[in-house]
């Protein structure tokens, strides 16, 4: 198939732009009819040739525009080296157009620079991400108003820091399936009692699966402290270094406390021996975090502020936050937490319940690897390091602007996908089992009139055995004859917990 690079691709090979793969990649067909292909969360359009653009770089910047959306790395480090006359006279020869002003904004909000271009006096006003393609940040009418170029910066964050999140349409299909009502009409169900007892045991399940996912096992006195902290989600502080510090001495070994951001240079990778290294990511340079944690703080709050949907919100302040991993220690636990502080401030997890959503990353590692390496991937192959003697990784080239415009919309569709497997699994199973539990043990009671906690641990028991006690745990019921043992059996395996 014969096929000519257009759009972002075409101006990235032009200026030989350091910049990451477009999540969404264009090409002109020599023959053929219009296409697209879906792979990995990356999207590939094929044109005719009729259809595509040539010549003038700034026909191959409408295009990019117009049809793949906002790529704010490729549009940053493109406007750090086009000639400005150019994209002044471009500017000029049609100053109304929608794809003129959002070029003309961008160009000024990315570089801090002005064109020589006068400011639009007439005209409406045009968002700069259109809301159909793109989550955006509705702040309100005047917070986003730009006289000059006559557009509302909806962006969501700043030019330190602007993740973004396209509709797609699995994106769009999980909104659709209203997961909080779900919830609701799952709860609704259940007693209070039941409900109670429920999220009391998932609030520990939460805790325990966020800690293995990183092979630690926490002793009972830090398993508290994360289940307390799990308790506050949705009221605690945790967007400025002070906040998110705090947070962090209380999940780590105190020998590992952060005092603030880190000053040192972190990775995460897999020891294979003794001087063999696996790196399989590399955070931003200490010296590029203050910025850019900066711009993830001002991106929460305007995530909070603009009306997102919370599950998104939860996967651009979650994963976003684990990406930059401004501590040594801890990260990952804090971006689980994150995830659960986001659900809950914006009302979609009930108060007093915890969706066990590190339970089903646990199970599903591959799944959640997976939804990591959609970022980590890609970046890694910018990334210039060595690791010396020691195992201290050294960043040999600017990366920066690396971090600064994460597409994240690969992750938010695939946190949908686990809280969904959450509440349908864990959480519903967990208040169905409750259920089911306690008729067992009113139907065993009628049976033999034993003490609570001989009647769970006989249930366990027989659980243990496939619905039957073995010969060797048999002889821990002594006092009971083979009969009462046989029809407490059936019970178990009939109607009891499965």
């Amino acid at each position: 198939m014969l096929v000519r690079p257009i759009g972002y691709l075409e101006l990235i090979a032009r200026f030989a732009l350091d910049v990451r793969a477009p999540q969404v990649s264009s090409y002109a067909l020599q023959k053929g009819h219009r296409r697209s292909s879906d792979e990995g969360g990356r999207r590939a359009e094929y044109y005719p040739r009729t259809a595509a653009p040539d010549g003038e770089w700034t026909d191959h910047l409408v295009f990019a525009l117009k049809h793949e959306g906002i790529n704010l790395e490729v549009l940053s480090a493109l406007f750090g080296g086009v000639p400005e006359g150019d994209l002044a006279a471009f500017v000029e020869h049609s100053p109304t157009g929608r794809y003129a002003r959002v070029a003309w904004f961008l160009f000024e909000w990315l570089t801090g620079r002005s064109l020589p271009v006068p400011d639009l006096t007439q005209g409406n006003y045009v968002p700069v991400l259109d809301p159909a393609s793109y989550v955006a940040a509705d702040l309100g009418g005047d917070a986003m108003r730009v006289r000059r170029q006559r557009v509302l910066n909806n962006l969501p964050g700043t030019p330190a820091y602007c993740p973004l999140v396209r509709r797609t349409a699995a994106l769009e299909a999980a909104i659709a399936e209203r997961l909080e009502s779900r919830v609701r009409e799952v709860l609704s169900r259940f007693s209070e009692e039941v409900v109670f007892r429920a999220s009391q045991y998932l609030f520990i399940k939460e805790t325990k699966s966020s800690y293995e996912i990183e092979h630690l096992r926490p002793d009972q006195r830090r398993t508290a402290r994360f289940v307390e902290l799990l308790r506050r989600a949705g009221t605690v502080a945790c967007q400025t270094e002070r906040e998110l510090t705090a947070l962090q001495r209380l999940i780590v070994d105190q020998r590992y406390a952060a005092q603030g951001f880190r000053d040192s240079q972190n990775y995460v990778g897999q020891n294979l021996g003794p001087g063999r290294e696996l790196v399989h990511f590399v955070p931003p340079k200490p010296e590029d975090l203050g910025p850019l944690m900066e711009g993830w703080e001002i991106c929460c709050r305007r995530l909070a502020e603009g009306e997102v949907h919370p599950v998104i919100s939860a996967a651009i302040a979650g994963f976003g936050f684990v990406f930059l991993h401004p501590f040594e220690d801890g990260n990952g636990r804090l971006h689980r937490f994150l995830i659960h502080h986001w659900l809950s401030v914006e009302g979609f997890t009930p108060e007093g319940v915890v969706f066990p959503v590190s339970a089903v990353m646990l199970r599903e590692m591959r799944r959640y690897d997976s939804a990591l390496e959609s970022y980590s991937r890609e970046l890694m192959r910018h990334v210039e390091y060595r690791l010396d003697g020691e195992g201290t990784l050294h960043v040999l080239n600017d990366t920066a602007h690396f971090y600064r415009y994460p597409d994240l919309t690969h992750v938010a569709e695939q946190l949908f996908s686990f809280i969904r497997d959450t509440i349908d699994r864990e959480f519903t199973v967990e208040l169905e089992y409750l259920t089911v539990f306690d008729a067992a043990r009113s139907r065993l009671a009628e049976i033999v009139d034993m003490p609570d906690q001989r009647l769970d641990l006989f249930i366990r028991l027989c659980l243990q055995g496939g619905g039957r006690l073995s010969a060797a745990k048999r002889g821990r019921f002594s006092e009971l004859t083979d009969t009462e043992i046989a029809r407490m059996e059936a019970v178990v395996s009939s109607g009891g917990p499965s």
